[in-house]
């Protein structure tokens, strides 16, 4: 399957419409309310995808991950919810970010090419952001690799689940698959093309996802009423016990720095979002 774009070009016309109803048509683990997109919002979006372009440009790379902060997980002691894949060409062509979404609070997922400001629409619980720069070494190869369908093709699983386990592929998360796609990237001594041999490469890389703790009514009910949240892939002997493990940015984040490659790491602190 081939990435969907979604520049914001294609959302709002342009800046001259910014005040335009509008509606961004899907989200990481979010359920969609069609409602019109306010001037603020987009006003927000773009003020952050301006702040995250100059840093960027600043990194002295084309490639870089970047996250978002779209909801309160600090209970958990978590901040940035969700990750992409930011990558330009050249210097003489536009950021754009690869990543998974989810479609409107469903079972299923698609891969998506949004500009930066886009990335920044749905809602976010602050205008935060995180760049987090790969070593020189890995950049042509993590971007060879979004230029290939057939490595998107087979890193990409359609059936979403916001609480995927890592180590299993019968469902994906957004933050799950960049980090696929990044072990496909680092692996030097072995050729990953399916999810199995990006899951088996992390093991042995030593890949810790974040373990949550939450309770029994929590997991039952995020079953029964939420359509893109399943326990059933967990071990039972974590599931039963309440504890679930998940991809997140800050195991990304933990994973890279452990490697000790000369990853570099750059957090943006953006405006407080305006009111709904």
């Amino acid at each position: 399957m081939a990435a969907r774009i979604r520049p914001l070009a294609r959302i709002c016309g342009a800046l001259a419409v910014a005040a335009a109803l509008c509606v961004a048509p899907a989200r990481a683990g979010q359920s969609c309310e069609e409602r019109p997109l306010s001037s603020g919002s987009l006003s927000d979006a773009l003020a952050t995808g301006q702040a995250v372009q100059t840093a960027l440009n600043a990194s002295g790379s084309d490639i870089a991950i970047v996250g978002r902060q779209g909801q309160d997980l600090s209970k958990y002691g978590l901040k940035y919810t969700h990750v992409g894949v930011a990558y330009r060409g050249d210097a003489k062509q536009p950021w754009r970010v690869y990543e998974l979404l989810n479609d409107c609070g469903t079972a299923s997922s698609d891969l998506w090419i949004d500009g930066l400001a886009n990335f920044f629409l749905a809602d976010p619980f602050t205008l935060d952001a995180i760049l987090i720069v790969p070593p020189e070494k890995l950049r042509a190869k993590l971007a060879e690799h979004l230029r290939a369908p057939g490595v998107l093709r087979g890193l990409h699983e359609a059936k979403y689940n916001m609480v995927a386990y890592p180590f299993s592929t019968k469902y994906q998360n957004s933050n799950q698959w960049v980090l696929e796609l990044l072990a496909a990237a680092e692996a030097s001594d072995v050729r990953i093309r399916s999810r199995e041999q990006a899951q088996a490469w992390l093991k042995m890389a030593g890949y810790q996802p974040t373990e949550m703790r939450i309770g029994p009514l929590t997991r039952l009910g995020g079953r029964i009423v939420k359509a893109n949240v399943a326990f059933d892939d967990h071990p039972s002997a974590l599931r039963f016990s309440d504890r679930i493990n998940a991809v997140t940015v800050d195991s990304i984040v933990a994973f890279v720095r452990q490697r000790d490659e000369g990853w570099s790491f750059t957090e943006i602190k953006g405006r407080k979002p305006s009111a709904p």
